[in-house]
This record gives C-alpha cells, structure tokens and sequence, in this order.
C-alpha cells in the first residue's frame, strides 16, 4: 500500500482528497503546516508527499528545500507539489529544488489528481528499472560522440535539462535564444536538436522550418519544449510531422526527457527485420 503524506492546511480540502486516495487503496496521513510535515517525515517513511505551496509555519519551497538537502530525510522520497501557484515560475523553481513532480489545483479533478498520482507512480517504477539496468550494465557506448543541441531562453531550464543530459553522457552545446541557435544548427553537426518553441529573436517554429529546407539538416531529429500546453506554435508544429517529439518542459522533469532521447537512440539503433519472401 502506497503511503502518502497530504501537507494541506484546508481540512474540507484534506477530507475530500483523503476519501478519493483511500478509496483507490492509498493510506493517507495529513500535515496541517509546514512543521509539521518535516516532522512526519522525520517519524514515519511515507512513499510520496503531496505538498501544498501555501501552508503555515513555512511555505512549501522551504518544506521541499528542506526535505531535499537535509540528509535526515530519505534521498528516494518522493515530493509531489500540489497547489494553487502553477506559473511557469513556480513550476520551474519546485523541479530545481528537487520535486518529482508537480500537479495544479486547479486544472485537475480530485479524481483525476488519484490518477496523476498513478501514473507518476508507474513512471517513478519504470525510471528505477531503467537506473538498475544501467547500474548492472557498462555505458551505451551509443552516447558516446551523440551531440546535442539545446535551445532555450530560461536560464533554470538550460541548467537542469543541459546537465542531466551531459550526466548522461551526451555532449551539449546551449543557446539562449533563436537566431544564435540556428547559427550554431548550420554551422556545426549535431545528432539532436532540443528547442523552446517560444524565444525571443526566432521561435523554434522558424528555427524547424529554415533547418528542414536544407538538405544535409533535414532530416536531423528535433524535440522541441514549449510551457504551455494550448501552445498554437506546438499544435502546429506537431500537427506538421517536422518534430520528432514534444513535451510540456512544465511537466516533464530533466530524468523522462534524458529517458525520451535514450529510447529514441536506441530505437534508431535497432536493425530493421526484412520481410520474408
């Protein structure tokens, strides 16, 4: 059974949710504030903690600063942001301080919020398999010489996308912003190119659109991010079959984006089986 401690300060909120949790098989302990959660975590070990941004005694990015670099709490917890604050800001600033995820108040039902959690659960289940499998086996030596071009204007996202890539073993260049980033695509050669859809100077949309007239760049893979999911330039780009992936960089943390361009170099890697005849 899945333990889960719910730091939310509202009880009707707190009675609500803890009904949805229990019913879907989740044991479910509440922290009114943010002391008492450090607390809690301290006494019992709980799989997950759903954390509220605004509670009393300490803000929920003191709770999760706390949680992470205190050695006193178990490295593997899992902190899940649940809250009203879900600006690109304040989604940004939890993935850096170390959540697993982060979930809005108000864009998900309380049903939908017990799914979320569920899938959040299966994916943290598949990246633990993933980590044992390269801790039983050497370093792809198909990561070796892939290099990546990483194009993105906000400086928290550069840092935490950039360096878990390099962690991984991938080489990356960064650009900030549109037009240098086409210039370095033309100049240079890259296995992958990683861009923002928004930027100033060039959006990605146009970086895709310049790179795919040119024959020896077309047909290099593109990922591209965006921080919104009603993004009219990503419905576009997605719609168009120019993007090989896309992702909500809101959502997606620096680990499933690594685990998004291993798979996709993997399979590139797989030998095509001819039909018999």
């Amino acid at each position: 059974m899945v333990k889960i401690l719910f730091v939310e300060d509202d009880f009707f909120i707190v009675e609500i949710y803890k009904k949805k949790f229990e019913a879907s098989g989740f044991e479910v302990f509440n922290a009114p504030s943010g002391k008492a959660a450090l607390r809690e975590a301290l006494a019992q070990r709980f799989d997950v903690v759903l954390l509220d941004l605004v509670i009393p005694e300490m803000s929920g990015m003191e709770v999760l600063r706390e949680l992470r670099t205190n050695p006193e709490y178990p490295k593997e917890l899992k902190i899940v942001v649940f809250s009203n604050l879900s600006s690109t800001e304040d989604r940004a600033e939890c993935l850096r301080l170390g959540a697993s995820g982060f979930v809005s108040k108000t864009e998900f039902s309380p049903s939908e919020v017990v799914s979320e959690l569920n899938r959040f659960l299966r994916q943290w289940s598949e990246q633990e398999k993933n980590f044992t499998r390269q801790e039983k086996s050497p370093a792809e030596p198909a990561k070796i010489g892939k290099r990546i071009l990483f194009i993105e204007d906000e400086a928290v996202f550069v840092e935490m996308f950039s360096k878990r890539l390099r962690d991984e073993g991938y080489e990356v260049v960064t650009k900030h912003e549109g037009i240098s980033g086409l210039n370095e695509a033309l100049k240079s050669d890259f296995d992958m190119i990683i861009s923002d859809v928004v930027m100033p100077g060039m959006d990605g949309r146009e970086i895709i659109n310049r790179l795919k007239e040119i024959e020896e760049k077309k047909y290099t893979p593109i990922f591209v991010l965006s921080a919104l999911l009603e993004d009219e330039h990503l419905k576009s780009l997605v719609a168009s079959g120019l993007v090989n992936r896309s992702f909500l960089k809101t959502y997606i943390t620096p680990s499933e984006l690594v685990y998004a361009v291993n798979d996709f170099f993997k399979e590139k890697k797989k030998p095509k089986i001819e039909e018999s005849k």
